[in-house]
């Protein structure tokens, strides 16, 4: 065991029961990382550690990389370790995952602790580097240890299972609201490829249908081409009425007139005809009208 964990009973400790159970006690330190180990505690564990992590932070340093500095908040609930200028929590250990704590003797700046990780289950040592509170900072681990097995005692248990519950519950909750943010995006996604292309002023390609009444009919527009469109049960549309007044055909030229054509060289007899059957209104078809001719022009040769 470490020396913060046997230290004895009758020497107080460094901080009051409050400080720790109500609120925490902060430490600024250098974080050197973590890494995975093999055992939950042991010295010869934490040195290989410690060694491991202080050859890679030479390395790094070679490269013009400074230790980051955290903040430690110590509570009988655990240890957080926060970044000190935007508070934000980097790693959570809970008290009871922690299983070993001690600082070196070697080096009495460094000073490290082994807990499990909630996810992977693996333990993993945390190295700190601190000039002045390395023993400080162990031994206030220590007295949180003490304090949270007092409470322990007094609540036969329950209070670690509540917070062990409340823990899985938090889990669960962040899971949750992922997987929530990942099932909204899939769902915007959807709703944008429903809608389809939309109309550009540069002329692109809509799919949206023109607006029909309740006859399933387009409203007219003087401006809008009259385009038909099939009715909801299958059907073709009729084809739409041409208006009364039309004087143009299909190839935008005028009906053949007789009696408003030009004026042309007849015979006096046929002439004659012609003006009479202008005052009598009389409807002449155009190949009624060519006949008529040709009994003329057969009734002129004989004459």
């Amino acid at each position: 065991m470490n020396r913060a964990f046997n230290r004895k009973r009758d020497k107080s400790w460094m901080h009051t029961p409050e400080a720790l159970a109500k609120h925490f006690i902060a430490y600024n330190a250098k974080f050197l990382g973590n890494t995975e180990v093999d055992q939950p505690k042991g010295t010869e564990i934490v040195r290989d550690a410690v060694r491991k992590l202080k050859f890679q932070r030479h390395i790094k340093k070679s490269e013009g990389q400074k230790i980051p500095k955290v903040e430690l908040q110590i509570s009988i609930y655990g240890v957080k370790i926060l970044d000190p200028k935007t508070k934000d929590v980097l790693h959570n250990c809970q008290l009871h995952r922690i299983s070993f704590c001690a600082d070196d003797k070697t080096d009495k700046r460094i000073f490290t602790f082994i807990c499990k990780d909630s996810e992977s289950n693996k333990h993993l040592c945390y190295v700190f580097d601190s000039e002045k509170c390395a023993e400080e900072i162990t031994l206030t681990i220590g007295q949180a240890f003490d304090l949270a097995y007092k409470k322990f005692l007094e609540s036969g248990g329950k209070d670690v299972e509540t917070r062990k519950q409340i823990g899985s519950l938090q889990k669960r909750i962040q899971e949750l609201e992922t997987e929530n943010s990942e099932l909204k995006k899939q769902l915007q996604n959807l709703e944008e490829q429903l809608r389809g292309p939309k109309v550009s002023p540069a002329g692109s390609i809509s799919t949206k249908a023109p607006s029909t009444d309740i006859f399933d009919m387009i409203p007219f527009s003087p401006v809008a081409p009259l385009v038909p469109l099939p009715a909801s049960n299958g059907t073709p549309p009729p084809p739409p009425a041409r208006p009364a007044d039309a004087r143009k055909d299909i190839f935008g030229a005028e009906p053949f007139d007789p009696f408003i054509c030009g004026a042309a060289n007849f015979p006096p007899d046929i002439q004659s005809k012609l003006d009479e059957m202008q005052r009598q209104r009389w409807f002449v078809s155009v190949p009624n009208f060519i006949l008529f001719l040709f009994c003329l022009a057969r009734t002129t040769s004989f004459l």
